[in-house]
């Protein structure tokens, strides 16, 4: 399988895209103002709804988009501190529930919701099950960069607290395929999240992971630059960072926690006094353009890798302009045929023996841990 077989390419055929309408903080009136935005942007989508009838149709109806929203009648909902465990129980009538069941069999190409992390996870692990020789999924996030693109991706960023060496490797595998067809690049350049960069630091499933994604890299056609630190994570020398989900998430709510902290500083030091009110006023054009690039609702979107089926993990908070930027996510990947792609990519590399070169790479680290 090459590089140019991993990559899209978009088609003429239309690509649904299934949408739990219930889960975000805002309301289903947000989540079809997103839909709407939307298929305003693009003509080759239409969606499934998924939600109680009597609060979607009127919605639906006022949005003018009928011909291309289809209404999938469920009457739960699955809250934000439900625990997984307790969606599992009861979850079979929600809209979560049913936007991933429509995946499944095969009625949507990718499923969006802005629902609960945890329980999204659970139940797209139950309804769609693992793909052949994945470990442990992968939760996938875009992360403001100096590259070109503007972004760089980051994986896992909570979908596993642990990852051994082998789901490493699988991550950097998945990582650049999701690089391919979310950012366009051929060629990815993958990192391993350490405490440095050299070869002595870090714990042992680090060391054994360098070494495996390295022997990968010409096969899988990425770039491995090797070991990267925290302060890579936005720089222009890498393209996709790999880290097990403890360190992904904190560093992922850390990273938005901050960008906060200086926005609130920023708003804080323009209001001090009169001049500082006419240097905003002289720097509102840069502060605008500055304000454009950082929102987080255009790269709204985790998505979770590792699946019989795409799952975009859309923030709760999102309102129409985030929940429309996860959408055009998932339609990209959905058009590009990402997840099958993705398949063959992780089948390959399980059939280039990969177990056996991780055990013998234990054996050999098996001193330095």
């Amino acid at each position: 399988m090459t590089a140019s077989d991993d990559q899209n390419t978009t088609g003429s055929t239309p690509t649904i895209i299934s949408v739990d309408a219930m889960g975000g903080d805002l309301g289903p009136a947000a989540v079809v103002a997103g839909v709407a935005l939307s298929a305003a942007e693009n003509a080759n989508i239409s969606f499934i709804l998924h939600g109680p009838e009597d609060i979607l149709n009127p919605l639906v109806t006022k949005s003018k988009l009928g011909n291309r929203i289809q209404v999938q009648h469920a009457t739960g909902v699955v809250k934000m501190g439900e625990k997984p465990s307790q969606v599992m129980r009861r979850g079979q009538d929600t809209s979560m529930w049913s936007a991933i069941t429509s995946v499944r069999d095969g009625k949507a190409s990718v499923a969006v919701s802005c629902g609960n992390t945890g329980a999204l996870m659970a139940v797209s692990m139950i309804r769609l099950r693992k793909l052949p020789g994945i470990s442990r999924p992968a939760i996938a996030c875009l992360w403001p960069s100096r590259n070109p693109g503007g972004f760089n991706v980051m994986l896992d960023v909570g979908a596993d607290i642990r990852a051994e060496a082998q789901d490493l490797l699988q991550y950097a595998l998945m990582g650049a395929s999701y690089a391919r067809n979310g950012l366009g690049l051929a060629r990815p350049r993958i990192g391993l999240l350490n405490v440095g960069t050299e070869d002595s630091k870090g714990h042992a499933e680090l060391k054994i992971a360098n070494e495996l994604i390295g022997d990968q890299a010409d096969a899988a056609r990425f770039d491995f630059v090797g070991f990267v630190e925290g302060s890579d994570i936005p720089s222009d020398r890498v393209d996709v960072i790999v880290t097990d989900g403890f360190t992904g998430n904190i560093a992922l709510k850390t990273g938005e926690g901050t960008a906060s902290l200086i926005s609130d500083f920023l708003k804080q030091a323009f209001k001090a006094n009169p001049m500082a009110w006419i240097s905003a006023l002289l720097a509102a054009r840069s502060l605008k353009n500055l304000k454009t690039r950082m929102d987080p609702r255009q790269v709204n979107g985790g998505v979770f890798l590792g699946l019989n089926g795409t799952v975009v993990k859309s923030h709760g908070s999102a309102d129409a302009t985030g929940i429309s930027a996860a959408i055009k996510l998932a339609a990209q990947l959905g058009e590009s045929g990402f997840n099958e792609r993705l398949a063959a990519r992780v089948a390959s590399a399980v059939a280039s023996g990969q177990d056996t070169k991780i055990n013998d790479t234990e054996k050999k680290n098996g001193s330095q841990t």
